[in-house]
């Protein structure tokens, strides 16, 4: 469990609070306007409503004592960069700050940030990925070239081994585990044979894989 501070609460700061605390987390959210602090009040553990462009409210909230503080003012960079700037200059540990530009990250950066997150263009890849490539139930990005599929199991390749196959020679990928009913199984014996219904964790290299799915 972790204490956080999100300062902001647009539709991000809303959704990323509610998720935080149905996580057990410690949620504390600010922002100017009494009606949205107002409804966050029977999800997150504290609320306060204030203006966190001004130095003395950052003081009252005791930003050092919080894990991890966000800034998800979206729809004005200068309260951001504002905002980023007085929680490290009043001893936030680590500060993440929501931009929708790469000139805005690199000025958050540059005031205070130790991170920067764009959750709109981070969506939209997501999203683009995942609807690329034919029968893709989830997509996650590990790195900017790799990324985890889920993936319905090749009606093909029912009854077959991972070895018998010779999976990661034909289609250069590796199957992670598989997902059935919820439950994730890893794969670590290449003699066990894949099952009609259950679906695969595939691991591979982003834009090779859609191209490897729309053969499969």
């Amino acid at each position: 469990m972790k204490s956080i501070l999100i300062i902001g609460i647009g539709r991000f700061g809303k959704h990323l609070a509610t998720y935080f605390s149905e996580l057990g987390n410690e949620v504390m959210v600010v922002d100017q306007d009494e009606e949205a602090v107002g409804g966050m009040a029977s999800i997150v553990t504290t609320t306060h409503i204030g203006d966190c462009k001004a130095p003395e409210v950052i003081k009252m909230l005791g930003v050092n004592n919080f894990d991890l503080c966000f800034v998800c003012i979206g729809d004005d960079f200068q309260s951001s960069l504002e905002v980023t700037s007085l929680l490290k200059e009043n001893g936030a540990k680590y500060v993440i700050s929501k931009a929708e530009r790469d000139v805005h990250a690199k000025f958050l950066l540059r005031n205070g940030a130790d991170e920067v997150i764009y959750p709109e263009r981070d969506m939209a890849r997501k999203t683009s990925r995942r609807f690329s490539a034919h029968n893709v139930f989830d997509y996650m990005e590990i790195t900017p070239e790799y990324a985890l599929f889920e993936i319905p199991t090749p009606a093909s390749w029912v009854g077959k081994s991972p070895s018998e196959l010779a999976i990661r020679a034909h289609y250069d990928i590796n199957i992670i585990a598989t997902k059935e009913d919820n439950r994730i199984t890893p794969v670590t014996n290449p003699s066990r044979l894949f099952r009609q219904g259950e679906h695969l964790l595939v691991l591979g290299q982003q834009k090779e894989m859609i191209k490897t799915l729309d053969r499969l």
